[in-house]
């Protein structure tokens, strides 16, 4: 077949044409930021739209704005299988102890300009930052805080240190948060001796919960003890008040009848005072010159 070659012109131009108008247009997603390039200097930045760009005269680069995440002290295989990073997972803390923490951090492109053009890796660079960040913060906190009750603390002060950071750095990355995934000793042996340490501080609250549960127990007892032991002797007092009140009674009564009859009660009181004394002792009543004494008996 012979090519009209009167065609070959007019089918180039079109074609050409059409490459140019297509090519022309350009789609910006909604998670995506168009930078738009004058002969080679950044004109504008687009976002979600339909544009159009000069052909040859101007080029578009798109930037991806949702947020990524990676970690940091662990990388995750194919398999999903996490691996320690021993470089970047051990650090070392305030109290002079090793410790394996990982931290998971999610980040945004805050400005596409920047991380086009101000620096050749930015991800690389903000890995840094978040190190420099964690490493800066973990060695003001001792070990076993690295592991309990400091994580919240740790994590606010590395996300503001690298906030700050970043703004200085100028690389278009903004770190969205930062999370500790895991804290715990570099080695079997330390996790071992980290473990029986825990056991001890459980053992140690469990005494001291059971200490005060003995306590709450034996106070009330050791008070109602008291109360009984204060109302015997209120009871002990009243009854001693009261004997003593009747013995003055009978004391009077008795001094009343010794003052009109003094021998007689003299005598009286003589003889209860023997038999209170010698409740088993026999009486006997003579004269002093009677030659046999007679017993007084019982006559029954």
């Amino acid at each position: 077949m012979k090519i009209n070659r009167k065609w070959i012109l007019p089918v180039f131009c079109l074609v050409v044409i059409l490459l140019v108008v297509f090519g022309s247009f350009y789609r910006v997603g909604e998670q995506e930021i168009a930078v738009v390039k004058t002969f080679g200097k950044v004109e504008r930045t687009d976002t979600a739209g339909l544009y159009f760009k000069i052909p040859v005269v101007q080029t578009v680069t798109k930037v991806d704005t949702t947020i990524h995440g990676t970690g940091i002290g662990y990388v995750v295989d194919g398999d999903g299988q996490a691996f320690t990073v021993d470089t970047d997972g051990i650090m070392i803390t305030s109290d002079f102890n090793l410790i394996d923490i990982d931290f998971y951090m999610e980040y945004q492109v805050s400005d596409p300009v920047a991380y086009l053009y101000a620096s050749e890796q930015p991800e690389y660079i903000l890995k840094n930052v978040a190190l420099a960040a964690i490493r800066s913060t973990v060695i003001d906190f001792t070990v076993d805080e690295a592991m309990t009750t400091g994580k919240s603390q740790i994590q606010a002060t590395v996300k503001e240190k690298m906030q700050a950071a970043l703004a200085e750095q100028n690389i278009g990355l903004k770190v969205v948060n930062i999370t500790v995934q895991d804290a715990e000793p570099p080695t079997e042996e330390i996790s071992q001796a980290f473990k029986a340490v825990e056991t001890a501080k459980q053992g140690k609250d469990t005494a001291v919960n059971n200490a005060k549960q003995y306590q709450n127990e034996q106070i009330p007892a050791a008070e109602a003890e008291a109360d009984r032991i204060v109302q015997e002797a209120e009871a002990t007092k009243e009854a001693r008040i009261a004997e003593a009140e009747g013995q003055v009674v009978r004391f009077n009564k008795t001094y009343e009848q010794y003052v009109l009859y003094p021998l007689i009660t003299r005598q009286r009181l003589f003889y209860e005072t023997i038999e209170s004394v010698l409740p088993d002792a026999k009486v006997i009543i003579t004269d002093g010159k009677s030659e046999q004494i007679l017993p007084l008996d019982s006559f029954n």
